[in-house]
């Protein structure tokens, strides 16, 4: 099985893009990212309205490559707010096709990633995959608890691609991920710590809409009770605080751009604002990664730093050196979900890994 050659087409959707790729086995062939304007999604009320529009890009895209005529052997699309599942490569069936049209668990251009998915394997008779969507929730039940019954912390993070430099850091260590533990910080728009021991990820921030670091794009967690205040203060509706929340906190609020590249000039230029907030989006992430440790009583095989602002060799500079009482630290710049996919899929293809049921 492992010789064999296995074709996959890769669908992992945006908000305003679309990132589609040909792999053959794990290496990728072609790819293309496609730039949506604001005019063209402006015009759907929802997200799966888009449905015929995507499915209309990936058709051109391959129509333009020397794929167009290639038998698939699998296809693979982002996963999508679904029920909270464990981690692993799902075989698209109706129940899950019914969950992302209807949307119960909230809108997301992901949603899309399992219904175009599902449509292009229709073309070849193959199997539809998912991999890793943003519910994976492997949360131990002591993890959960808030201090209301109310409120349950919820494991909503970067899974696919903490999960792919995990088996990636494992594999440089000369263990398998089921034996591991290690810390995966997802450093993003959004910023998502998970405490992964032996193939599970027993804890996690939940980086959507309210906890752990502020970052770019979010404002983190928050005081409680001065958060309460604001929220009844008549200065701001509920729509605002959560734009604040997710989309218009951390750099944004604090500085007016989520841009890395242009808070770094700023801090050449002299302007100690920027350097604190720099400095204290930082000292949130070394926090966050040394009480994960103490979750895993110390015993950590590695601290892995992927996302995009691991490409800030200061940032990761300043959070290795905070951390080296707690071991090595392991850096994967970028974002590698669309390997990440094809991955999930071919372990599937050559029985390496079962596929789950959703």
């Amino acid at each position: 099985m492992k010789n064999k050659s296995n074709y996959i087409l890769v669908i992992n959707p945006g908000s305003t893009s679309m990132k589609v790729a040909v792999f053959q086995n794990d290496k990728e062939c072609t790819s293309e990212s496609i730039s949506h304007s604001e005019d063209e999604i402006r015009q759907y009320a929802h997200i799966t309205d888009q449905f015929h529009f995507r499915y209309q890009v990936i058709r051109d895209f391959l129509d333009k490559s020397d794929y167009s005529h290639i038998q698939f052997d699998a296809v693979v699309g982002r996963g999508g707010l679904l029920r909270p599942i464990q981690g692993g490569t799902y075989a698209i069936n109706e129940k899950m096709l019914n969950d992302l049209r209807s949307a119960k668990r909230g809108e997301h251009a992901s949603n899309l990633g399992g219904l175009l998915a599902h449509e292009m394997a229709k073309l070849d008779k193959v199997p539809a995959y998912i991999v890793d969507p943003v519910v994976v929730d492997e949360m131990e039940p002591v993890a959960r608890l808030s201090g209301i019954p109310e409120i349950e912390r919820r494991s909503i993070f970067h899974a696919l691609n903490q999960r792919a430099v995990a088996f990636k850091a494992a594999k440089e260590l000369n263990l398998a991920y089921e034996e591991a533990n290690l810390i995966v910080a997802h450093l993003g728009g959004g910023i998502t710590i998970g405490c992964h021991q032996k193939g599970r990820v027993i804890d996690v921030n939940n980086g959507l809409n309210g906890d752990g670091p502020f970052s770019p794009e979010r404002a983190g967690g928050l005081p409680a009770g001065a958060l309460v205040d604001l929220c009844f203060s008549g200065k701001m509706t509920q729509s605002e605080i959560q734009k604040a929340l997710t989309g218009q906190g951390g750099l944004v609020r604090y500085l007016k751009t989520k841009d890395l590249r242009e808070v770094k000039k700023r801090i050449k230029k002299g302007d100690e604002h920027a350097k604190l907030v720099y400095d204290a989006m930082g000292y949130q992430i070394v926090k966050m990664i040394g009480s994960m440790a103490a979750v895993l009583n110390g015993k950590v095989d590695a601290v892995v730093l992927t996302g995009g602002l691991a490409h800030d060799n200061d940032l990761v500079d300043e959070i290795t050196e905070a951390l080296d009482w707690i071991g090595s630290v392991i850096v994967y710049p970028g974002e590698q979900e669309m390997q990440a996919l094809a991955e999930g899929a071919l372990r599937v293809l050559r029985s390496e890994e079962k596929v789950k049921i959703y």
